[in-house]
C-alpha cells in the first residue's frame, strides 16, 4: 500500500459514497485508476465494505451502554464471543485486557429493553458477570480516523 493508496482511503472514509471521479480529483489520478486501486484494495481486504451511517435515535435505538462481561474461569472466549455476535442489540464487540473479557456496546430503544438484554448477556454460557454504563449522551463517535493513513510505512511524510 502505497501513499496515494493511503490518501483513497482517507477520502473513502470521509465520503463512501465518492465516485471515482471524486476520488481522482482528490488524489491526482484518472477514475479509471482510482477504480484499479479501490477493486485491489477490497480484494486485499484492507476495504472491507461500505455501509450507511444511521443517527441511531431517528431508528428508535435511545439507549446505549458500554457492558463489561467478566467471564467464568470456564469460559472459553471465542464461544462467548459468538454467543455475543448472535444478540442484535451488540453492536460492537471488544476483547480486552483486565479482569473483564470484552466490552460491548449495546444499542437498544428504552431501558426496560436494556435491562432484558443484560438477563440474556449474563444468560451466555461462560459470562460471570457484567457491570454496565449507560451513556448520557454521546460527543463524537464513527468519526474517520486517519490517523497514519498520511505517512508512508517508513514513518515518513
Amino acid at each position: 500500500m502505497d501513499q496515494l493508496d493511503r490518501k483513497i482511503i482517507a477520502a473513502l472514509r470521509i465520503n463512501g459514497r465518492a465516485t471515482y471521479a471524486d476520488l481522482g480529483r482528490a488524489v491526482g489520478l484518472s477514475a479509471s485508476s482510482v477504480h484499479e486501486r479501490v477493486g485491489k484494495l477490497e480484494a486485499a481486504g484492507v476495504i472491507t465494505g461500505y455501509h450507511a451511517v444511521v443517527d441511531p435515535s431517528s431508528v428508535g435505538l435511545g439507549v446505549t451502554a458500554l457492558v463489561s462481561i467478566h467471564p467464568t474461569d470456564t469460559a472459553t472466549e471465542d464461544d462467548v464471543a459468538d454467543a455475543l455476535a448472535e444478540l442484535d442489540e451488540v453492536e460492537s464487540c471488544y476483547a480486552v485486557a483486565g479482569d473483564e473479557a470484552f466490552v460491548v456496546k449495546v444499542r437498544v430503544p428504552t431501558v426496560d429493553e436494556l435491562e432484558r438484554t443484560l438477563g440474556r448477556l449474563r444468560r451466555i454460557p461462560g459470562v460471570g458477570r457484567t457491570n454496565t454504563t449507560v451513556v448520557l449522551s454521546t460527543r463524537f463517535e464513527g468519526r474517520p480516523n486517519n490517523a497514519g493513513l498520511q505517512r508512508d510505512r517508513a514513518g515518513g511524510a
